[in-house]
């Protein structure tokens, strides 16, 4: 079974997917209710890495958690309410990344402080591979596919990732920090490869020595972005 980095989902998810129950915050049936949830998560993710989101039921996350399907609803709305939950360490890694390589561009006037700004990102993009590989590999796997079900919260992730990259490829473009040209087309570019990139090497593809792919592709994004 993949580790997943834990989170309070009643403190921290935006939707309140996970259903609040009575009983004090850490007292004995608060525990025994965030280990109960924390186990269909952690079967949810085994299941939906090995089958795909749509191979995998409520009945098949309960019977692997070991639990009753009805115990399921005491815990979360449905299954797009687990995926978001499932994915909240993810997303809370992704956000802060972007938003720093934004704040930073904002107020970045030379060459060499580009590229630390992006040596940060990518230090704090490449601590989800320890921190959270299973939901790496799931955003992965299901991020290009529909959007609906269960999926939903990976794909409005996606979105959010390509929105938020096009920003960032403007900005530099607009600051002089990186050739003109079109920012979306650029800045899809560098998200495919690193997304292909991060694919080979969470998958153990062959591709040579997995401790050199994040400097060249580092090299490769700032002699890409670098002003002709």
């Amino acid at each position: 079974m993949e580790n997943t980095t834990f989170v309070n989902p009643e403190v921290s998810s935006p939707r309140g997917a996970l259903l609040k129950r009575p009983g004090p915050p850490g007292g004995v049936r608060d525990t025994n209710r965030l280990k109960k949830s924390q186990a269909i998560r952690d079967a949810a993710l085994t299941l939906f890495l090995a089958r795909g989101v749509e191979g995998v039921s409520v009945d098949d996350i309960m019977k692997a958690s070991q639990m009753a399907k009805g115990s399921f609803y005491r815990y979360f709305t449905d299954q797009a309410g687990l995926m978001e939950e499932l994915m909240l360490p993810l997303k809370a890694r992704m956000a802060e990344a972007l938003e720093i390589c934004a704040a930073d561009l904002a107020g970045t006037a030379n060459r060499e402080a580009q590229t630390a700004t992006y040596q940060r990102i990518a230090l704090i993009l490449s601590g989800l591979l320890t921190e959270c590989p299973g939901q790496v590999r799931l955003y992965l796997q299901e991020c290009r596919a529909p959007g609906v079900g269960a999926r939903r919260p990976i794909v409005e992730l996606a979105k959010r990732v390509t929105v938020a990259a096009i920003d960032i490829t403007a900005q530099a473009q607009q600051a002089g920090l990186a050739k003109p040209g079109n920012p979306a087309i650029a800045a899809l570019t560098v998200v495919g490869a690193v997304e292909r990139l991060l694919f080979a090497l969470l998958h153990n593809e062959d591709i040579g020595d997995h401790a050199a792919v994040p400097p060249v592709l580092m090299a490769t994004l700032l002699e890409g972005l670098k002003r002709k």
